[in-house]
């Protein structure tokens, strides 16, 4: 019995090994801090970037070499204006603006789709019609463009985690999933998929990673596997007939990037399919340990395609070398770890499926666009969050990650912390309301924590629904 209690007695290695770093984490407000460091440490390093991978490319066309920073800033700070309302808005309210938001964003991706086709076909000279016009993932409302896959990520949050905290543990069965669940997520893949095949991956991460944190039995993920690479198969026939960003009279794009991902770099034609492959490459190996110097990236100049976008990682690559690679790598999987344990941590199944969604979305983009320059998946063409150039994509990431802050604060704990000692009404004002106080425990009464086994032989996903 004495070695019993000896053992039950004895420390976790993270106390053991990191005291201190245990003790910062177990503060009330530990996961909101991490969550602000982490996000504004990505944000400059983003803006670092871009500024430095545009400067010579924006002052040869027209003199200014601030002009793309100077946009980037633009869409940043009306980001953290969606960061700060975003932060402010209460679960309820999030809830209700769900439908909402992935309604418009269904009927921008139509509109846009229709251009598109129509232009495909030749009913239409361009993609444009009235004020409306639509480039590959661009649509233009007059002068105001956007990306409406970026606003049906954010979309498919809120409304998914709203569908599924509704339906509890009713979603063991079919029937609850298939009404309405799978038809506005089928539509909305095909809505994606026709013009950007990589953002339709991306929202397939999430709608697994809400399945998953709802408790959804294991045999559905089997299924959605099946139909999500028949439908992966049907789009990339379809880009050889012209269908969204391919044309009938050119080679099948989508395809060949699939096939060049297979094909040995040696076997590749450089000056076609492994261009982009190849030069993403020399700037990572130009790098090394330490890189070249912010600014001094040759590669970017002229020969690096999309280097303020898809392939910025291998502008950081070449610039600050794995040294700096490193560095975002280590901000991104403090991210990721946040977001989980925001997921863990709250006790509103709303706020906990929504925090999944929302890091499983941030973690699988960042993964695909890493992997796709450095060679390790197939290329997407997806921005690296947070670093990327792009206006709605940054606007929409920012909001998201005011969502998170907004969960975060509203973990009991913090909760329970933030209203003992209630900060002044003008920084409440200024900053965010306190969060609810959550309700008190009553003796005796626990739930098993997400992923774990009950005594029936059942595991309790995240929202808090069992998984056989």
């Amino acid at each position: 019995m004495a070695d019993d209690r000896t053992q039950t007695a004895r420390p976790t290695l993270s106390r053991q090994l990191l005291p201190a770093v245990h003790g910062l984490l177990a503060r009330p407000l530990s996961s909101y801090y991490l969550l602000i460091a982490s996000a504004g440490l990505l944000l400059l390093i983003g803006l670092t970037m871009v500024f430095s991978a545009t400067s010579v490319k924006a002052y040869a066309e027209d003199g200014n070499a601030f002009s793309a920073l100077t946009s980037q800033v633009v869409f940043a700070l009306l980001g953290l204006v969606a960061f700060w309302v975003c932060q402010r808005l209460p679960a309820l309210t999030l809830r209700t603006l769900g439908k909402y938001v992935l309604g418009l964003a269904i009927g921008l991706l139509g509109v846009l789709d229709v251009l598109m086709a129509l232009e495909g076909v030749g009913l239409l000279g361009s993609a444009r019609l009235g004020p409306l016009e639509a480039n590959l993932n661009w649509l233009y409302v007059g002068p105001v463009s956007l990306q409406p896959a970026e606003l049906a990520k954010l979309g498919m949050v809120l409304w998914g985690a709203d569908v599924m905290a509704r339906k509890g543990a009713s979603l063991a069965h079919w029937r609850e999933l298939a009404m309405p669940l799978f038809p506005v997520v089928g539509l909305l893949f095909v809505l994606v998929g026709y013009n950007d095949l990589g953002t339709m991956l991306v929202l397939l991460a999430l709608i697994i990673g809400l399945l998953w944190a709802a408790g959804v039995r294991l045999r559905v993920f089997g299924a959605l596997g099946v139909l999500g690479l028949a439908g992966i198969g049907l789009l990339i026939a379809a880009a050889s007939r012209g269908a969204g960003s391919g044309s009938a009279d050119a080679p099948n794009y989508r395809l060949e990037r699939l096939t060049s991902f297979l094909t040995p770099l040696k076997d590749c034609d450089p000056t076609r399919e492994c261009y982009q492959v190849i030069q993403g490459r020399s700037a990572i190996f130009e790098g090394g340990w330490f890189g070249v110097g912010l600014g001094k990236g040759a590669l970017k100049w002229n020969w690096l395609p999309q280097a303020d976008n898809d392939f910025i990682f291998a502008v950081v690559a070449e610039e600050l070398g794995v040294v700096g690679c490193a560095v975002v790598l280590a901000l991104l999987s403090v991210l990721a770890y946040t977001g989980f344990r925001i997921a863990r941590r709250v006790a509103d199944p709303f706020r906990r499926l929504a925090a999944t969604a929302i890091t499983t979305w941030l973690v699988a983009q960042a993964v695909i666009n890493m992997g796709g320059v450095v060679g390790l998946l197939p290329i997407t063409g997806l921005p690296l969050p947070f670093i990327s150039a792009g206006g709605s994509a940054l606007v929409v990431t920012l909001a998201a990650i005011g969502m998170l802050a907004s969960f975060a604060r509203a973990e009991p704990d913090a909760a329970r912390a933030l209203n003992a000692r209630p900060t002044p009404r003008w920084v409440r004002l200024v900053w965010a309301p306190l969060p609810p106080l959550p309700p008190p425990r009553r003796p005796g009464q626990s739930r098993p924590p997400a992923g774990k086994k009950t005594s029936s032989g059942t595991s309790v996903g995240a929202g808090g629904e069992r998984r056989r």
